[in-house]
C-alpha cells in the first residue's frame, strides 16, 4: 500500500469507528391528535385530551386499555412539568428504558428500550419515520431531537414488527406535535450559558388547522471528554408545522414537516483515548423531513393515504474552525403508505396497510447505492366488553434478502373494575442497512436480524388516571443480529436474550399532590460468550413527588433517578458505577398568561458517567418563562 492510500484508508478507518460508536452509540453487544395545552392538573399530571389513546399498537388510533402491550403515554402537562429542551429528561421516567450519551447536551444520544440495541427502535414524529439511513446501524440519534412543541409522546416496548415493519425489535416511540388555536412561548436560561428559546402558532376555523413553531438551543456545555477542560459547545435551529383542511365530507388533506440544523463539538478520536487539541473537532448535522396526506373517516372506516420523505446530512471537521469536512454523509428516503381500520362487525375490527419505501446513502469513501423494501399487514381484531384479542401477520419483500414474514397477537381482559390481565407475544425484524449491504465490509447476503417477545402482566387504572399500577414480566430473544467480523466485514452472528420485570405506578395522595415511581429489572445477554450487554443497568428506579401548594398556585416536585452498575463494553472489562440523580422543579403562574419555573439538575453534584470516557453534568440550575394567548 502505498502512502496516499494509506492515509486515505486511516481516515476512513477513523470516520468509521467514529460514526459506529457515536452516531447510532448502541454498539451489538453479542459475539464477535388533539391540543393537548390544557392547564396542568396534578391530580392526572399526565393529562391532555388524547393521554389514553396510542397509536403505536395497531397503527391506528385506539384506548390504551384495549390492547394487552405494554404502552405508556405522555401528556403534554407532564412534558411542562419536567421542563427544558432535553427529550430524553423525559424518556427517563418510563419503565424499561436506559440512555446513554456521549458528552453534553446535543450529543449522540441512544435510547435502550427493555435492552435492545437503540438503533432497533422505530421513531417517528407526526408519522414521519425518523432514521439515518446512512448510519452503520441505522436507528436515529435523540440527541438531535428537542422538546420544542412536541405535545405527546408514545412508547411501546416490546417487538411489534406487524404493525410497524423493519426496526420494531426493542419497541416504537411516537411523537406527535401540537396543533393549537393561539399562542405559545417560551424562553429559559440556566447553567453553562444555556440558552433556549421556542414559539408555537396555532390559528383553526371551519375545516382547517395550522400550526408552525420553531426554536433556538444554545448551550457552551461541558468537555465530551470527561477529564478535559474546555467546553464543547451545541447550537440548534429547528422549525416545524402540521396542519389539515377539508377538501369533502370525511376527507381531509393533511401535512407536517420539520428541518433541523445542529451543530456539536466533540474530544478527538478515539474514544476513550482523546486527542488534546486545542480547538476541538465539530459534527453538523441537517435533517430534513415531511409528510402529506389524505385522511377519510366514517364511523365504521377509516383510511390514510401518504408520501413521507426524509434527509440526514453529517459533516464531520478535524477543527470546529475548518470550512471543509473530513468527512461527510448523506441519507435519503421515500417512503408511499395505506393504511386503514374497518369495523366489520359491533365486535370485529380489521386493520390493513401496504406501504413501500425507498433509501439511499452515500459517505465520502462510499458511492451512492439504494435499496426498496415494500411490505403488506393485517391485523384482526375481536372487542366485547371487558375482552380485547388482536392477531396479525405481516410480508416484507427486500430487494436484496427477499421475502420474511412476522407474525403477532396480544389480549387484554378485565377482571374487575379497572383492572386487566394482559399479555402479548409480538416478533420483530430489522432489515440490514445500506452501509451494511454496501458500505466498508458490506455483505448483499446478509438476513434481517430478527426477535421473538413474550410478556404477561397485570395492570390497575391507567396512567392518565388518579390510581395506576402495573407489573410486567418479559423475554425478548434476538438471533441473526448483524456485526462486523474484523477484517472481514458484515454478517449474522449475533444472539441476545433480554428479560426482566417492570413496575410502574402514580398515585393521587391528594387533589394537590401526586406521587409516582417505576422500576425495572433487565438481565440483558450476549447468548453466545455469556456478557451482560453494554450500558443495561440491570436494576432502574424512578420516583417523584408533584405538589400544588396553597400558594398562590405554586407547583413543586422532584424527580429521583437510581441506576445499578452496567458495562461499557462487550467483553465487559470497563464498568460503569450505578449513580442516583435528584431533580427539584418549582413553577408560579403570574396570571393567566405566564408562568415563572426553574428548576435545579443533579442537585447533590454526583459524577457518573453513562459512556466510559465522556463527560455528564454536574448541579446545574435554570429559569424560564413561557406565556400561552
Amino acid at each position: 500500500m502505498n502512502g496516499s492510500s494509506f492515509m486515505l484508508e486511516g481516515i476512513r478507518v477513523k470516520y468509521l469507528f467514529l460514526i459506529a460508536t457515536s452516531l447510532t452509540f448502541a454498539t451489538p453487544a453479542f459475539a464477535q391528535e388533539a391540543d393537548d395545552s390544557s392547564p396542568i392538573v396534578l391530580c392526572c399530571f399526565p393529562g391532555g385530551a388524547q393521554s389514553d389513546i396510542t397509536v403505536v399498537a395497531s397503527g391506528t388510533a385506539q384506548p390504551v386499555n384495549q390492547t394487552g402491550q405494554s404502552i405508556s403515554v405522555i401528556g403534554a402537562n407532564e412534558i411542562a412539568l419536567v421542563q427544558g429542551p432535553d427529550l430524553t429528561r423525559v424518556l427517563e421516567r418510563l419503565p424499561g428504558v436506559s440512555l446513554a450519551r456521549s458528552g453534553p447536551l446535543g450529543s449522540q444520544t441512544s435510547l435502550f428500550v427493555r435492552g435492545a440495541n437503540s438503533q432497533q427502535l422505530v421513531a417517528t414524529l407526526d408519522g414521519i419515520r425518523l432514521a439515518d439511513v446512512a448510519a452503520p446501524s441505522g436507528g436515529f440519534d435523540l440527541g438531535t431531537l428537542m422538546t420544542g412543541a412536541i405535545d405527546k409522546i408514545e412508547l411501546l416496548r416490546g417487538s411489534n414488527s406487524v404493525v410497524w415493519g423493519s426496526d420494531a425489535i426493542g419497541g416504537v416511540l411516537a411523537l406527535t406535535s401540537a396543533q393549537i388555536d393561539g399562542v405559545r412561548a417560551g424562553v429559559e436560561y440556566g447553567a453553562n450559558d444555556t440558552l433556549t428559546a421556542d414559539a408555537t402558532l396555532g390559528t383553526s376555523g371551519q375545516g382547517y388547522g395550522l400550526t408552525v413553531s420553531g426554536g433556538h438551543v444554545r448551550s457552551d456545555g461541558i468537555s465530551a471528554y470527561a477529564p478535559g477542560t474546555e467546553a464543547d459547545g451545541f447550537r440548534q435551529w429547528h422549525g416545524a408545522l402540521r396542519g389539515y383542511a377539508s377538501l369533502a365530507d370525511n376527507l381531509s388533506l393533511v401535512a407536517a414537516a420539520r428541518y433541523a440544523d445542529s451543530r456539536v463539538d466533540f474530544d478527538g478520536f478515539p474514544p476513550p483515548s482523546f486527542s488534546f487539541a486545542d480547538t476541538p473537532e465539530l459534527q453538523t448535522t441537517r435533517q430534513g423531513s415531511g409528510r402529506l396526506g389524505l385522511d377519510y373517516a366514517t364511523s365504521s372506516l377509516s383510511l390514510k393515504l401518504g408520501l413521507a420523505y426524509s434527509d440526514t446530512r453529517r459533516d464531520y471537521f478535524d477543527d470546529a474552525a475548518s470550512t471543509a469536512p473530513n468527512f461527510a454523509t448523506s441519507g435519503r428516503s421515500w417512503r408511499a403508505d395505506f393504511s386503514g381500520r374497518a369495523d366489520l362487525t359491533d365486535t370485529v375490527t380489521l386493520n390493513f396497510g401496504a406501504d413501500s419505501e425507498w433509501t439511499r446513502f452515500s459517505t465520502s469513501f462510499d458511492p451512492e447505492n439504494d435499496a426498496r423494501l415494500s411490505s403488506a399487514h393485517l391485523l384482526l381484531g375481536y372487542h366485547d366488553g371487558g375482552l380485547h384479542l388482536s392477531g396479525g401477520v405481516r410480508v416484507d419483500d427486500h430487494d436484496r434478502f427477499g421475502t420474511h414474514w412476522t407474525f403477532g397477537a396480544n389480549g387484554s381482559y378485565e377482571l374487575a373494575e379497572n383492572l386487566r390481565l394482559r399479555a402479548s407475544y409480538g416478533e420483530g425484524f430489522k432489515a440490514p442497512t445500506l452501509y451494511q449491504l454496501y458500505g466498508f465490509g458490506g455483505n448483499v447476503s446478509l438476513r434481517p436480524e430478527t426477535s421473538k417477545a413474550y410478556e404477561a402482566g397485570l395492570e390497575y387504572g391507567d396512567r392518565s388516571g388518579r390510581h395506576h399500577l402495573a407489573i410486567t414480566l418479559f423475554r425478548r430473544d434476538s438471533r441473526n443480529l448483524i456485526d462486523y467480523v474484523s477484517p472481514v466485514g458484515y454478517f449474522n452472528t449475533g444472539r441476545t436474550r433480554a428479560e426482566g420485570v417492570e413496575v410502574e405506578g402514580g398515585w393521587a395522595l391528594t387533589d394537590q399532590l401526586r406521587a409516582r415511581t417505576a422500576y425495572s429489572h433487565l438481565k440483558a445477554t450476549d447468548r453466545v460468550s455469556g456478557n451482560d450487554l453494554p450500558r443495561r443497568p440491570r436494576d432502574l428506579l424512578i420516583a417523584g413527588l408533584d405538589w400544588e401548594t396553597p400558594l398562590a398556585g405554586l407547583k413543586l416536585g422532584t424527580d429521583l433517578r437510581l441506576a445499578g452498575d452496567s458495562f461499557d463494553d462487550r467483553g465487559n472489562f470497563t464498568r460503569l458505577g450505578g449513580y442516583g440523580l435528584l431533580t427539584l422543579r418549582a413553577s408560579l403562574p403570574l396570571g393567566d398568561t405566564f408562568e415563572l419555573y426553574g428548576r435545579v439538575e443533579n442537585v447533590t453534584d454526583t459524577q457518573y458517567q453513562t459512556v466510559a470516557g465522556y463527560g455528564t453534568y454536574g448541579r446545574s440550575a435554570f429559569v424560564g418563562v413561557r406565556a400561552k394567548w
